[in-house]
C-alpha cells in the first residue's frame, strides 16, 4: 500500500515505521526539526517489543510532494485538525481512505466537512508513544493496537487491505462494525482520565483511591455515557461499572497526555474532549457539570504557554 502519515509524532511514527519496516510504501509528513533528523538519520523507535530504524525513510513537510496515496493516517494534535485536513488535499485520490487516530469524537465530523464523507474510515488506537527526541519515537509499555472501519459498517476493500497490511507489519488490529460506537467508548473514559488527571495534577493511582476525586471520576464517566446515549450511541449496559474496574487495573503512575501537555505548557485537547462532552451536553440538554467545571478549570491554560 502506498501510505502517507500526516503527523509523524508517537501514534503516525510508531505505526508508520511498523508499516514501512514491512513492506509498504510510507511517507512521513512532518516539521521542523523531527522533519530534519528523520530526512538525515532516518525514523528511529525504541519499543520494549523491540526496536526500529527506518534508514532512508520518506518524510517531507509538503503532501503536494507525496500525491494520491491509498491511505493517509491522520495524527496531528486536535488544534490542528482543519488546517493539516486541507493541507493533505493532494494526498486523496478517488478511493483513498483517511483514517484518523486523534482523540475525541469531533475528528471526523471536521474531516468530513473538509474532505467529503466518502474518504473518511473511523479509527481509534490504543498505544502510549510519544516524539523522545527528533527523529526518535519512544513506545512505552506492550500496547500497540488499531481499530478502525468504514462507517455504516460496510467490510470494504480499502480496509481489508489495510487489515492485511497491519497484520503483515505486526500491528495487532481489527475492523469494527460499529466504529462511531467503538469511537465513543474510547472518548468516554478518556474523558475521564485526562479530565481527573489534568485538573488534579496527579496521575490515576491517587486520583482513584481518593474517595473524592474518585467521584470526580465517576461523574465525568456518567455525564460522557450520558451525552453518547442522547446521541443515539449504542454504549452497553453496566459500562460505567466497566470502566471504573478498567480504571482499577490501570498502573498507579499512568496518566494522560493532557497533563503530560499541561505540565509542559503545552496547548491542550480540553475543548475536544471534557469541552465537547460540554458542548453536546448543552446541545442535547443533558446536565454535564463535571465536565464543565474541569473546562471552566483547565480553560485558562488551554493555549498553553509560550516557548522560549
Amino acid at each position: 500500500m502506498k501510505i502517507a502519515v500526516m503527523g509523524a509524532g508517537g501514534v503516525g511514527g510508531y505505526f508508520g515505521a511498523k508499516l514501512a519496516q514491512s513492506g509498504c510504501d510510507v511517507t512521513f509528513i512532518a516539521r521542523g526539526k523531527h522533519l530534519a533528523a528523520i530526512q538525515a538519520n532516518g525514523l528511529k523507535i525504541t519499543s520494549a517489543a523491540g526496536d526500529l530504524h527506518i534508514q532512508g525513510a520518506k518524510a517531507t513537510a509538503d503532501p503536494r510532494e507525496v500525491g494520491p496515496v491509498d491511505l493517509v493516517l491522520f495524527g496531528v494534535k486536535l488544534w490542528d485538525t482543519a488546517s493539516a485536513a486541507e493541507e493533505i488535499r493532494p494526498l486523496i485520490g478517488p478511493d483513498t481512505a483517511v483514517i484518523s487516530f486523534q482523540n475525541g469524537v469531533v475528528k471526523d465530523e471536521i474531516l468530513q466537512v473538509a474532505l467529503g464523507k466518502a474518504a473518511v474510515v473511523g479509527g481509534v488506537c490504543y498505544i502510549a508513544a510519544s516524539i523522545a527526541s527528533p527523529g526518535v519515537i519512544s513506545h512505552t509499555g506492550s500496547m500497540q493496537k488499531l481499530v478502525f472501519g468504514e462507517y455504516g459498517g460496510s467490510r470494504s476493500e480499502r480496509i481489508e487491505r489495510f487489515l492485511a497490511a497491519c497484520q503483515a507489519a505486526g500491528i495487532d488490529a481489527e475492523i469494527s462494525d460499529d466504529i462511531n460506537k467503538t469511537i465513543w467508548e474510547k472518548f468516554v473514559f478518556l474523558v475521564a482520565l485526562s479530565g481527573s488527571t489534568a485538573a488534579t495534577r496527579t496521575p490515576i493511582g491517587k486520583v482513584r483511591a481518593h474517595p473524592q476525586s474518585r467521584q470526580l471520576v465517576t461523574g465525568l464517566l456518567q455525564e460522557a455515557i450520558a451525552v453518547g446515549l442522547a446521541e443515539g450511541v449504542a454504549l452497553p449496559d453496566g459500562f460505567l461499572a466497566n470502566r471504573m474496574a478498567f480504571c482499577d487495573q490501570l498502573p498507579e503512575t499512568m496518566t494522560s497526555s493532557m497533563h503530560g501537555d499541561l505540565e509542559r505548557g503545552n496547548p491542550l485537547e480540553l475543548q475536544w474532549l471534557s469541552g465537547d462532552v460540554s458542548r453536546r451536553g448543552d446541545k442535547l440538554r443533558v446536565a454535564t457539570p463535571m465536565n464543565t467545571a474541569v473546562f471552566n478549570i483547565l480553560a485558562i491554560h488551554s493555549e498553553g504557554k509560550p516557548h522560549a
